[in-house]
């Protein structure tokens, strides 16, 4: 095998590079469920967090955070079927993949120890959540992804200087304009 690649035209490696691209733009584009599930789960949370603190009662509204555990599953045994019915894994596909897990560990101990800086949490998440999101356009050439990430940092800066309140206000659109529309665009495009 070593060899082989060795013994590429300078063409064949360009066009071997542009198949692997191609191959992981086809397998991002399947995964635009995962865009389009955590941007509905996260969209509603944010606001239900926002008019449940406003309306109702503040001491339950962290309540509406619980819909991410059956969205944590879901992802789990969708990413299971997906897995088993994937042909091809590239490089590319294995680097967006631990890109995610690491923004899914990046993010837990701002969830965990929310308390400790009065829940404004979202700025927290949303900064690495803009860089995942902006690599993943990097990675698959995929422009929306790339304007989504930098909405979120954007978003994440805003979250520094609002109220504790508004930050859901925020964190809501920034998912809606971040993760939705790029997903459902990307969704079409297949």
């Amino acid at each position: 095998m070593e060899n082989e690649n060795k013994n590429l035209s300078p063409e064949q490696s360009l066009d071997l590079i542009a198949s692997m691209i191609r191959q992981t733009q086809g397998n991002v584009t399947n995964n635009s469920f995962y865009l389009l599930l955590w941007g509905w789960v996260i969209t509603i949370c944010n606001f239900g967090m926002y008019f449940l603190s406003t309306f109702y009662s503040p001491e339950y509204a962290a309540a509406v955070w619980l819909l991410t555990i059956p969205a944590w599953a879901v992802t789990m045994i969708h990413a299971k079927r997906q897995q088993k019915s994937r042909k091809v894994v590239t490089h590319l596909d294995k680097i967006s993949l631990w890109l995610w897990y690491a923004l899914g560990i990046t993010i837990v101990p701002s969830w965990i120890f929310g308390s400790a800086i009065d829940w404004r949490v979202n700025a927290f998440i949303l900064m690495p959540v803009g860089m995942a999101t902006f690599v993943s356009g990097v990675i698959i050439r995929y422009k929306p992804l790339l304007v989504g990430g930098v909405i979120f940092w954007v978003a994440g800066t805003l979250c520094f200087i609002v109220s504790p309140l508004d930050q859901y206000l925020v964190g809501g659109a920034a998912m809606i304009f971040g993760y939705l529309i790029p997903g459902y665009m990307l969704s079409r495009a297949k």
